[in-house]
């Protein structure tokens, strides 16, 4: 029987890698046997994370990686194919979280949040998918979230640009199917990352406890599933998704 779940010898770039939920899919990848490369604007967190990958006997690049600047991400590409030569799979994972009472919340915020969260996503998607297109094979999977799907106050920018996550991917999907990549996203509830850990015992993150199901927050592992199955030949069929891995919360909405 075809093991439609192996990835092993994969080449994957995981982009925002060096902390939270990029730095798990990046692990979820390498504990898979795929050669990782690793970028983020933080180089030392990742060559600490390189250090642990290659623990897996897989090969691990660490690369300088800003998603706000469009040469930044040509340069990291043409790094990773200089050195794996072909990309399959491109983890999206940067992000920032940029809150502000709307009536004050200031033009450089919004440009940042969107620069960081869905250009720099639809630049590096871009210059990557001009490689799958080459190979004629790939996996582009989008980091969206929950707040692609509701919003509350105070903080416009992030659900604006996570609403714009779920509509690119679905964009892209059509503009990549006629080369064999599948383009899917995953949304991820509240998890215990670096970017969340302060607001959990916060009014809003026990307020986004109480409204989840399973009760908990998302924690290390929980995406695996998903993420291996999208960069997956059991994927083949399956693009322009998201799919929430959020304990529940949206199928109360």
């Amino acid at each position: 029987m075809k093991d439609i779940f192996n990835l092993k010898g994969k080449y994957a770039l995981v982009v925002g890698a060096s902390s939270g939920i990029g730095r798990q899919m990046a692990k979820a990848l390498a504990e898979q046997g795929v050669n990782v490369a690793v970028a983020a604007r933080r180089v030392e967190k990742l060559e600490e994370l390189k250090g642990e990958l290659e623990k897996l006997d897989i090969k691990c690049i660490a690369v300088s990686c800003d998603v706000s600047d469009e040469e930044s991400i040509k340069s990291c590409v043409a790094t990773v194919i200089n050195d794996f030569g072909r990309i399959d799979i491109l983890c999206n994972n940067a992000g920032i979280d940029l809150f502000g009472d709307f009536f004050t919340y200031s033009t450089e915020n919004w440009d940042k949040t969107m620069d960081t969260n869905i250009k720099g996503m639809f630049i590096m998607s871009r210059e990557v998918g001009k490689i799958m297109k080459e190979q004629n094979s790939g996996r582009i999977i989008n980091t969206a979230s929950i707040g692609g799907r509701f919003a509350s106050e105070g903080n416009i920018a992030y659900y604006a640009s996570k609403g714009a996550v779920i509509n690119f991917t679905r964009a892209l999907a059509a503009d990549m199917a006629p080369y064999n990549v599948c383009v899917n996203a995953i949304a991820p509830g509240v998890f215990d990352t670096e970017l969340t850990h302060d607001t959990l015992d916060t009014p809003f993150g026990q307020s986004s406890l109480e409204r989840t199901p399973l009760k908990r927050f998302g924690k290390d592992g929980d995406l695996d599933g998903i993420l291996i199955y999208f960069a997956s030949d059991a994927c083949s069929y399956c693009t322009g998704q998201t799919i929430f891995v959020d304990g529940g919360v949206t199928m109360l909405l």
